[in-house]
């Protein structure tokens, strides 16, 4: 049993092996005196990078966050008000862009929306980061970055970061967790849509379609500035308009789609519903990517769902058609809204600066088809 217990000493290695993109030379210099990176706890970022980047973030608190990330407790402390409940969501992805300010504050708008869509105020929110490998220095301009665009996005909302997590890795990701107070009788949910009801959507979609385009070097700058602009338009506001206008139930647009968020609504409603394919706004240059076949990565799963949709192989003739699978980051909110008051509704988010919500189709009662989409 000796060879087994006594081991022989492995041979040590100067310059290990990084894969491509982990760090620049001047990071690999640095730690190449570590034969490895832990995982585990091992992996969080130190203490003091971690301590300087909190201290350079404004503070912003609230009443009903009693213990936030201003105290060295080992939890959030939080209060609901009474006759309120708490809704509560993660969202947490890797960096799509190079500049992080924009990635946290688009990746916080990401993840506010499932908030926005159950009708809620946002209350507080606690960060996920995974940070590149790296100098120090790095690490914690990084870090710093994309929490000042997180929190540049939050303070608006009325949240608080009330705290967070924080670990090197391979690549850049970033999320927050976030929680929302409601009155339990005015909570939005999937289920609600009506016959009669118009399908209202706020954003124009075909982000997944416009990114994987610029991955490929495929993109026009104006393409991606547009979508940037659109991923960074908060719905906090659309959705106070929509809940004045009485909608029966609403979902932010995110990765499963158009066609996989409205069967989710259509199922949970026991409703059918009709698009109209030429109504559905769409993002500058996103027509022209899926032409060129280029497609999200996430798109062929999305594309499973196709056999909800009736006269598929007339519909799938469309130019947008793709358009319908497309994974949108920070989408707009799908909603129904009363017939006679969708008017009335469009024309009020026009004017509070969602000049692309339009109305899309309309809800149906329950019929015998299978597939509970038809698209006109």
């Amino acid at each position: 049993m000796r060879k087994f217990n006594e081991l022989p000493d492995m041979e040590g290695d100067d310059n290990p092996v990084l894969a491509a993109g982990i760090a620049d030379a001047a990071a690999i210099k640095e730690l190449s005196t570590l034969a490895m990176r832990c995982g585990g706890c091992g992996a969080k970022v130190g203490a003091t990078v971690l301590s300087r980047v909190m201290q350079r973030l404004p503070d912003r608190q609230r009443d009903d966050v009693l213990i936030g990330r201003n105290s060295p407790d080992d939890c959030a402390m939080l209060s609901v008000p009474e006759g309120k409940v708490m809704v509560q969501s993660v969202d947490y992805f890797r960096a799509f862009i190079e500049d992080n300010y924009t990635f946290g504050a688009i990746a916080a708008n990401h993840a506010l929306g499932d908030i926005f869509a159950m009708g809620a105020e946002p209350q507080s929110a606690l960060a996920i980061a995974t940070v590149p490998y790296g100098r120090e220095r790095i690490v914690e301009e990084t870090l710093y970055d994309v929490m000042a665009g997180a929190l540049h996005t939050l303070e608006p909302t009325g949240a608080v970061l009330a705290g967070g997590h924080s670990s090197e890795g391979a690549e850049l990701a970033f999320g927050l967790s976030v929680n929302g107070l409601i009155d339990p009788n005015k909570v939005w949910r999937k289920q609600g849509l009506q016959p009669g009801d118009a399908i209202v959507l706020t954003k124009p979609v075909g982000t997944g379609t416009l990114f994987a385009a610029q991955m490929r070097a495929k993109a026009k700058g104006r393409w991606i500035d547009a979508a940037i602009q659109s991923m960074l338009l908060s719905n906090q506001r659309a959705a106070e308009c929509l809940q004045r206008y009485g909608a029966t139930a609403c979902t932010d647009l995110t990765g499963f789609g158009m066609v996989g968020h409205l069967i989710e609504m259509t199922k949970a409603s026991a409703v059918d519903a009709v698009l109209i394919m030429d109504a559905i706004p769409l993002l500058d240059g996103a027509l022209e990517t899926v032409k060129a076949g280029i497609l999200s990565s996430l798109q062929p799963q999305n594309l499973r769902l196709r056999r909800a949709i009736q006269d598929i192989e007339q519909v799938a003739e469309h130019p947008a058609f793709p358009l319908l699978f497309d994974p949108q980051t920070a989408g707009g909110l799908l909603a129904g809204v009363p017939n006679e008051y969708v008017s009335a509704c469009i024309d009020e988010l026009h004017v509070m600066g969602y000049p692309e919500a339009l109305i899309i189709g309309q809800i149906e009662p329950l019929s015998s088809q299978q597939a509970p989409i038809r698209i006109n």
